[in-house]
């Protein structure tokens, strides 16, 4: 079975924030996310992470939370600065948090200036950050309008080009199944250079479990394959989280 990961910017939001944690455990995880941690105090987080046994897979750079304002800088050209300032501070958190990966948002921007941007500021962070996982992740132009990084392909692209050993994709299948259709095709022709992998179900965004995409298969292929990375329930649950957690069970 898939080592399975609870976003908490997601679920259990029926509870305060630093209550998520014991929630999380208690329903059977052993590792945590949260998109944008910055407006809790760092040591109530890792008092948390400590007090639950969790680990802390992955946070969102930039901070703060991104609600009604711009989603990311990296490939916003004229912004290299502020992305900086951002990754800095990003980074702070992560190590802090012990968070195994760091996600870098692109920004809305297209162009082949935007691209070179991109390139050059995940270079850019991969080196000043050597010994902390970076991932860049695909998303639909419907969730996202105008977000630069919405191809799978360009990911691959811009991943590769990089060549770092600490920059990866981040693996969303909402966002796979909107933006090509294909989950599992997308996965065989992704997998190689992913880090980290993210679920909910179509077309709602709920539970993976009853829904177009086939969850048993793929998760059964995560399972052949090895992957042994963190599989996260970024999902907006359908009643109470609580209520939705049978497809952990049954997975």
């Amino acid at each position: 079975m898939p080592k399975f990961c609870a976003n908490l910017t997601w679920l259990f939001t029926e509870l305060d924030f630093l209550d998520r944690f014991e929630a999380a455990k208690e329903a059977g995880f052993d590792a945590v996310e949260v998109l944008f941690p910055y407006d809790v105090n760092a040591q109530d987080i890792v008092d948390a992470l400590r007090r639950y046994d969790l680990q802390m897979a992955l946070i969102n750079c930039p901070p703060p939370n991104y609600t009604g304002g711009p989603q990311g800088f990296a490939a916003i050209p004229g912004l290299e600065e502020r992305f900086k300032k951002d990754f800095g501070r990003a980074l702070r958190y992560a190590q802090t948090l012990g968070a195994r990966h760091l996600h870098i948002m692109a920004g809305v921007a297209e162009g082949a200036a935007a691209k070179e941007t991109f390139i050059n500021n995940l270079r850019w962070a991969a080196a000043e950050a050597p010994a902390q996982n970076l991932t860049i992740e695909p998303i639909n132009n419907d969730t996202m309008p105008g977000y630069f990084l919405n191809d799978f392909d360009l990911g691959r692209e811009i991943v590769t080009t990089i060549d770092a050993p600490n920059l990866r994709l981040q693996f969303d299948t909402f966002h796979a199944a909107r933006i090509t259709g294909d989950v599992l095709g997308t996965w065989e022709a992704m997998r190689d250079i992913t880090a980290h992998v993210q679920v909910a179900q179509m077309p709602d965004r709920g539970e993976p479990d009853q829904g177009e995409i086939d969850y048993p298969a793929f998760f059964a292929l995560l399972d052949a394959q090895g992957y042994a990375g963190w599989v996260s329930g970024e999902y907006k649950p359908r009643q109470t989280t609580e209520e939705g957690l049978g497809w952990l069970a049954g997975a």
